[in-house]
């Protein structure tokens, strides 16, 4: 049975281990006060949030969103961050992490969720595409360098 529920102290370690590996399933490492103020954020629950999946009370999966204003609509919910360990999935850790950022969005009057994810990621896309409608937009980006 999956739970999903908020991140405690006592879920740090395991989190920073999901959070590892999403991050580094995108080719990327973070620096340390990256991980710690992202810990901090999702403990304020201001302006980040996160959520885990448990089964058997072990975290398995991790999601990070945050809400945006919109100029067309009520606010809107971003989820930012999905991760899953690769050991469980196709178990519907994922699928439970969705659900539970939407009835999160939808309690708090969010008009929608959104998600971007890489088009090759096609393990992670056969699942959006049972979930979600593919709105078919592009994501272009500005460096900034910081």
């Amino acid at each position: 049975m999956i739970t999903i529920g908020g991140l405690t102290e006592n879920d740090r370690a395991a989190w920073e281990n999901l959070f590892a590996g999403y991050n580094t399933f995108y080719g990327r490492t973070l620096a340390p006060e990256l991980v710690d103020r992202a810990w901090r954020e999702f403990a304020s629950g201001e302006r980040m949030h996160a959520l885990g999946a448990r089964v058997d009370g072990e975290l398995v999966g991790i999601v990070h969103f945050l809400t945006h204003v919109s100029t067309t609509s009520a606010d809107v919910c971003y989820l930012q961050d999905l991760f899953t360990d690769p050991g469980t999935r196709g178990r519907g850790v994922g699928r439970a992490l969705i659900e539970a950022v939407a009835g999160w969005a939808r309690a708090r009057g969010c008009a929608r969720v959104y998600w971007h994810t890489q088009a090759s990621n096609t393990t992670a896309r056969r699942l959006y595409d049972k979930v979600a409608l593919d709105k078919g937009f592009l994501q272009y980006q500005i460096p900034l360098g910081t």
